[in-house]
């Protein structure tokens, strides 16, 4: 009888560790299950080649870069595939929008006056031609993608973007 009694114990005990350990993961601040985090690491190396490619006039290395990155956006925001916190899955909806908007604008440059007005990024040089049409567009989503960044794998995980250093201005001397 006691050996019943024992076992029952010990599967309720056992159940109430699984579902403690499976909530915790859910809940959790900064990093997630491994297929999240490894998701996280992918949206880190295609936010560095949109980064290498955008500030080197690559247009088709960012299209390219932007519709790599959409469906893995679409699959964090749908919050099924990976475990992420409902803030996060909100930050990837909005990220996925504005990498559609922009491969839509570099696809069809004409569209360009139609694209929402972002508000600029000041930590972030412009983009140089023609990918200036974008500029606030993929400035602002490479800002949200590092935040979401900083959710997925954790803040101190996330390196800088990899942006070109701003130009130096070089005094000019007065004519005499």
């Amino acid at each position: 009888m006691q050996g019943k009694i024992a076992r029952a114990v010990a599967v309720l005990v056992a159940g109430s560790v699984l579902a403690l350990a499976g909530a915790g993961v859910a809940s959790a601040g900064g990093k997630g299950t491994s297929s999240t985090e490894a998701a996280g690491q992918q949206v880190l190396q295609l936010r560095d080649q949109i980064t290498k490619a955008a500030y080197g006039s690559d247009v088709s290395g960012t299209e390219r870069s932007l519709d790599q990155l959409s469906p893995l956006l679409g699959d964090l925001a749908a919050g099924q595939k990976y475990t992420i916190q409902s803030e996060n899955q909100q930050q990837a909806a909005t990220a996925n929008g504005q990498s559609t908007e922009a491969s839509r604008i570099l696809a069809d440059p004409s569209q360009a006056a139609a694209a929402r007005q972002l508000p600029p990024v000041p930590s972030l040089p412009d983009l140089p031609p023609p990918l200036n049409i974008v500029s606030n567009l993929l400035k602002n989503l490479l800002t949200l993608v590092t935040s979401l960044l900083s959710g997925l794998l954790g803040s101190a995980s996330v390196p800088a973007l990899p942006v070109p250093a701003l130009p130096v201005p070089t005094p000019t001397l007065p004519s005499v």
